[in-house]
């Protein structure tokens, strides 16, 4: 049987190169006027200001830059963005760049709408109404923010990761545009990437997905995993990086219907503890936790690997199921990503303490479709060090 489902996501989507160019059309569709861009730092070295207000250029719009954006975003910028959006009379905002950017522009839009202070508005619909209007344009093929209700914050005082989840937090319009995308470097390209296939795999496999949410993640796995190396390594490549952007997107939409998994509870810690970039911390425990997960359903991880290409027609069931893995791990080695957690000098000592501290981001948790005890937890750290 069925079980009763629903799906939601972005109010609109708009996909297509070339597509930033309608920017203006789109502010102008929301009836705003005075739009704060919420911008990545390194984006805005980049000169990325001036693509924007050639775009906007002569179309009357008072915009307002806010390019604080940064890696694993600090909670207190969520509050300077919304003082700066409500002394700028701003009427929409527009998110322009990684998942920390996106983050940080819904999050804004839902305090300075809300004229609340972002603490107040951690957990679970939490955020009271809905806020200013806002735009999300990705610049990675990565977290899938553009599509989602969630934006996670560092709260450096406790040292650990939370986020706001709320419908008010769902965009307006997800303007993605694979053009964006083309000049991203070789390794933020691998990590955002292995990110979006995290999201993918992990919405295929939690016990809340839906036939539809399954359908989307599972061709989200495929995009990714016939296209990320070509982006990787050759990443002018338009046709690829076109796919890529559509597959993160398919896995931001599965992440926001069907929820995530034990990869992210255990990845917290390494974030909000240790400044180890989202990207990189899920990349690093995904093949693990696929590992420990496997007896949960192992027809599906055997689906798994036969998308990603693996030839397991004629194996058993769980060694087929075991290729998915393989899979995974031949994929992150492609792309040339190593790491371990030895390498991030992360203390063995802590695996305790951060095990704690995973079990306490429930959600994704209650999503695994294996139960995951605080030894489990150790043991995966101990398999990733």
């Amino acid at each position: 049987m069925i079980k009763p489902f629903s799906f939601t996501g972005a109010r609109k989507i708009v996909f297509g190169t070339g597509s930033f160019e309608k920017l203006a059309e789109h502010i102008g569709a929301l009836k705003g006027h005075r739009p704060l861009i919420v911008l990545d730092k390194n984006l805005a070295a980049a000169g990325f200001v001036k693509k924007v207000t050639d775009v906007l250029d002569g179309r009357g719009f008072k915009v307002s830059f806010f390019e604080q954006a940064e890696p694993e975003p600090k909670l207190e910028l969520v509050d300077e963005g919304a003082k700066f959006a409500l002394k700028h009379k701003c009427d929409l905002i527009v998110g322009i760049g990684g998942g920390s950017a996106m983050d940080l522009a819904k999050a804004v839009a839902a305090v300075a709408g809300n004229k609340g202070k972002a603490a107040d508005y951690l957990g679970l619909n939490k955020v009271p109404g809905p806020g200013l209007p806002t735009i999300m344009v990705p610049t990675t093929a990565g977290t899938g923010s553009e599509v989602t209700f969630t934006a996670v914050f560092v709260r450096q005082n406790l040292k650990k990761k939370e986020g706001m989840n709320s419908p008010f937090l769902y965009p307006e319009i997800a303007l993605l545009d694979p053009a964006l995308t083309l000049s991203l470097p070789p390794e933020p390209t691998a990590t955002t990437g292995l990110d979006a296939l995290c999201h993918a795999i992990e919405s295929y496999t939690s016990i809340n997905a839906s036939p539809m949410s399954e359908m989307i993640s599972l061709e989200a796995i495929r995009l990714i995993s016939d296209h990320l190396r070509t982006c990787v390594h050759n990443g002018g490549n338009l046709v690829a990086r076109e796919q890529m952007l559509l597959g993160s997107l398919y896995a931001g939409l599965g992440l926001a219907n069907a929820g995530v998994t034990a990869v992210h509870s255990l990845s917290y810690p390494l974030g909000g503890k240790y400044g180890v970039p989202h990207g990189l911390a899920n990349t690093l425990l995904l093949p693990h936790v696929m590992a420990f997960n496997l007896p949960g359903n192992l027809e599906k991880f055997a689906i798994i690997a036969e998308v990603m290409g693996e030839d397991a027609d004629e194996m058993p069931l769980r060694e087929a199921a075991w290729h998915a893995v393989e899979a995974v791990e031949a994929l992150i080695e492609d792309c040339g990503i190593y790491t371990t957690l030895e390498d991030l000098d992360i203390p063995k000592e802590a695996f305790g303490d951060m095990a704690k501290m995973a079990m306490t981001v429930a959600r994704p948790l209650e999503n695994n479709p294996r139960k995951l005890t605080i030894e489990d937890a150790v043991e995966i750290y101990e398999e990733a060090y």
